[in-house]
């Protein structure tokens, strides 16, 4: 092989290394931040690129994914003096890969140590109570804190979850006592306000029933009133159509009486009594008038005598 064919094949050689130097096809979800002669010249995005071998050079190759960041766990007091272990989990991405390949050397490793002294600090200022209720609320400082910093670095964080809260074993021991004592409390309370609806709603009943039973009286009354006043009306009228046929016929008083009279022998005879006697009407007023007569006889001897003394 002579020395033209070597150097042709070395230059054959160096041109595909130059060739595949300076292309680059970069993943859509990828960024590639190329420097030219160590200063930053441009960031590739997804696609087909050319770039100048030797002269420029990818920095570093980042993702716009989202990305995970662990908080390790650690121990954190609360403002009421309890030691408790924490640890959770910041989701954050990139929107810009010039700051976050020269604003910090290493984002996540940034991301995790504020994550973590942030935590301290805000759980330093609550009380256990409020750590283990109010998730929600120290999930929003914390994404608050931490953003506005990784901002500065070309990060976007866009949640944070606190991943466990654990308290001791004595803490935790006197937190199950409290729960079922309030759970016993509010049991008893529930009792009672049953009970007190249930007497409530008896003595509304009962009034509900004492009110119909007057209301029936009262109406019971307002019917036998006017009963009486019909009954009344009636005999009223009765007695003046009476009173009009006598005035109108003089035997109209007779008939009547000899009415009653039928009515009243007819009774006496279908009584099963045997002491019973019934006489004629004429026999009637003749005893009538010898007793009316006896008693004229017998004042007028009376008089006499008292005169002779």
């Amino acid at each position: 092989m002579t020395e033209t064919m070597i150097f042709m094949i070395a230059v054959v050689f160096f041109a595909i290394v130059i060739i595949s130097k300076g292309v680059k096809v970069v993943s859509q979800s990828d960024l590639y931040v190329v420097e030219r002669l160590g200063k930053f010249h441009k960031v590739l995005d997804g696609g087909f690129h050319i770039i100048i071998p030797i002269i420029d050079k990818v920095r570093s190759i980042l993702t716009s994914r989202e990305q995970l960041v662990d908080i390790e766990r650690q121990s954190v007091i609360t403002k009421d003096n309890v030691n408790i272990s924490i640890d959770g989990i910041v989701f954050c991405k990139v929107e810009e890969a010039t700051m976050a390949t020269y604003n910090v050397m290493n984002f996540k490793h940034a991301i995790a140590n504020l994550a973590m002294t942030t935590l301290r600090s805000e759980i330093g200022a609550m009380v256990l109570d409020d750590t283990l209720s109010n998730r929600e609320t120290l999930n929003a400082k914390l994404q608050t804190e931490i953003g506005s910093a990784a901002t500065n670095w070309g990060i976007k964080v866009t949640r944070v979850e606190i991943a466990d809260i654990s308290v001791p074993p004595s803490i935790e021991k006197a937190m199950n006592m409290q729960m079922e004592a309030e759970r016993e409390k509010r049991a008893i309370q529930t009792k009672a306000e049953a009970q007190k609806e249930a007497q409530i709603r008896e003595a509304e009943a009962f009034k509900q029933s004492e009110i119909l039973k007057a209301e029936a009286i009262e109406r019971m009354a307002d019917a036998k009133k006017y009963e009486q006043e019909k009954v009344a009306a009636g005999q009223q009228e009765a007695m003046n159509l009476i009173n009009e046929a006598m005035m109108k016929n003089e035997k109209a008083a007779e008939f009547l009486l000899a009415k009653d009279r039928v009515a009243a022998f007819k009774a006496m005879a279908e009584s099963s009594s045997t002491d019973k006697m019934i006489l004629p009407y004429d026999v009637t007023q003749m005893i009538g008038s010898t007793s009316v007569l006896g008693d004229a006889f017998f004042k007028g001897v009376s008089n006499n005598q008292t005169n002779n003394g």
